[in-house]
């Protein structure tokens, strides 16, 4: 593994997760809203996460820019973020093939929304977050930036934080009952038999 093999895994990484995701957008441009959080808050906090996750680190991958934060490239790192990167891009695969005609970029739900429990969800409240996590770790260890790399946790870590409390009041609010029963028997972003922070 060398450093350059690295930043070509990381822009793998992107490819793969825009090939996964523009049929999913595609449709999902075509189903009515009916109750939205689109907004300020909304749009800033996906500018957060595209720049942490998207321009950063690209930029870093084309020109090197910012330079004074680089460190020693470690073979082991790119290897690990190589591992990371297969299994978000796999999480990524599950969520959308699972969400279907649900998925939506922002806060959305649309007519005839369906909540879906079984599959990724089986488990997991938000198996796209947790995808992104994978991500941002895979990120963090394939570039050795300390702002690019860190970019990632930062820039997602800012939209999930600010982001995920109202999506599930937004779903609590469609689904009532069904949602609240689904929340006590699934972990947030991991199964809840981890007891990670991120499980209720």
């Amino acid at each position: 593994m060398t450093a350059t093999i690295s930043k070509v895994i990381f822009v793998a990484m992107v490819i793969g997760w825009y090939v996964i995701r523009y049929e999913y957008a595609r449709r999902s441009r075509r189903e009515k809203i009916v109750r939205s959080a689109r907004g300020p808050v909304e749009t800033a906090l996906l500018l957060m996460s595209l720049t942490g996750l998207g321009l950063v680190p690209l930029v870093y991958v084309a020109t090197g820019i910012p330079r004074f934060t680089a460190y020693s490239f470690h073979p082991l790192f790119a290897w690990l973020g190589l591992f990371f990167a297969i299994a978000a891009l796999g999480m990524f695969h599950l969520t959308h093939r699972a969400l279907g005609r649900n998925w939506s970029i922002s806060l959305d739900v649309r007519e005839g929304h369906q909540l879906i429990t079984d599959g990724v969800y089986r488990r997991v409240r938000h198996p796209m977050y947790a995808a992104f996590w994978l991500w941002a770790i895979a990120q963090a260890l394939l570039l050795p930036n300390w702002i690019a790399g860190l970019a990632g946790l930062v820039g997602f870590g800012t939209l999930f934080f600010g982001r995920v409390a109202r999506e599930e009041r937004m779903m609590l609010e469609a689904f009532g009952d069904s949602y609240r029963a689904y929340m006590a028997r699934t972990g947030r972003v991991f199964p809840s038999i981890l007891g990670c922070r991120f499980s209720k």
